[in-house]
């Protein structure tokens, strides 16, 4: 769910956040059992496109410094440097969530609409980055 940018969505409208907000669409009251399984899942999706695209990079840096290698050793010496862009792990963030969760004393508990952007549509601030630099590597 996006509130939008905040930008006038037409003459005498209001901004998109006034407008969810008179709907009741700025937060959300979800069930935390639910929401700990729905974290849990988006948490080991995530680790798992991690973990493909650490195997992807591992070979790519292995491909690229073999090659540099083999030049050199055929007496062809060179300036070596090498740039691939790391995968990034962001499953600290998954876990601080679950355990804040975990040890909630409540079973209902109030989203605003960034939480669960993040929380249920797995749709992090990061994501696109994460997306983007993972690709480089993914197998598929």
């Amino acid at each position: 769910m996006t509130t939008g940018t905040g930008s006038n969505p037409g003459p005498g409208r209001g901004t998109w956040e006034e407008m969810n907000k008179m709907r009741g669409l700025n937060t959300v009251l979800v069930d935390k059992d639910q929401l700990v399984v729905t974290v849990r899942e988006n948490r080991a999706e995530h680790r798992a496109r991690f973990d493909e695209a650490m195997v992807g990079y591992k070979v790519k840096a292995i491909e690229l410094l073999g090659e540099h290698i083999e030049r050199i050793k055929a007496n062809a010496p060179e300036a070596v440097s090498v740039h691939l862009p790391m995968p990034s792990d962001h499953s600290a963030e998954y876990d601080r969530v679950i355990q804040m969760l975990i040890w909630s004393q409540d079973d209902q508990l109030e989203l605003s609409a960034l939480e669960f952007s993040e929380y249920v549509m797995d749709e992090w601030g990061w994501k696109a980055e994460f997306t983007a630099s993972n690709a480089l590597y993914s197998q598929g």
